[in-house]
């Protein structure tokens, strides 16, 4: 991927981030507008668009990105009370950065998935 993605330099080390958790294939570091007490982005380090992309393109790093996720929980004190995990996929789900991401957001109760009714 060229150098506009935020999350592939990242990956890189050309942007910082508080890293929380790394493998071979995937890394977790802390969003830095978070949304809640824990608020930790697990991302794929390759290139995937959206997590239907990552889904389709690769099944086994779409399994280790919610293995990160779940040790990452873990270290983070989640399992106990609960956590949410979230993909935003394009447009009409709320995706900014068009890097394939996991939100993993816990440590106090979350509230309703979806601020408003759609109904």
């Amino acid at each position: 991927m060229g150098t506009d993605c935020l999350f592939c330099r990242i990956v890189a080390g050309e942007i910082p981030a508080t890293v929380v958790r790394e493998t071979p294939t995937t890394l977790a570091f802390r969003d830095i507008t978070p949304k809640a007490p824990v608020h930790v982005l697990v991302i794929p380090k390759e290139h995937y668009a959206d997590v239907a992309t990552l889904a389709q393109g690769d099944p086994a790093l779409a399994g280790e990105v919610l293995a990160t996720a779940a040790a990452v929980a873990e270290d983070e004190g989640l399992l106990g009370d609960g956590f949410r995990l979230m993909f935003n996929t394009g447009a009409y789900g709320g995706q900014e950065v068009f890097h394939a991401h996991a939100h993993l957001l816990g440590g106090a109760p979350l509230g309703p998935m979806l601020a408003r009714d759609l109904a």
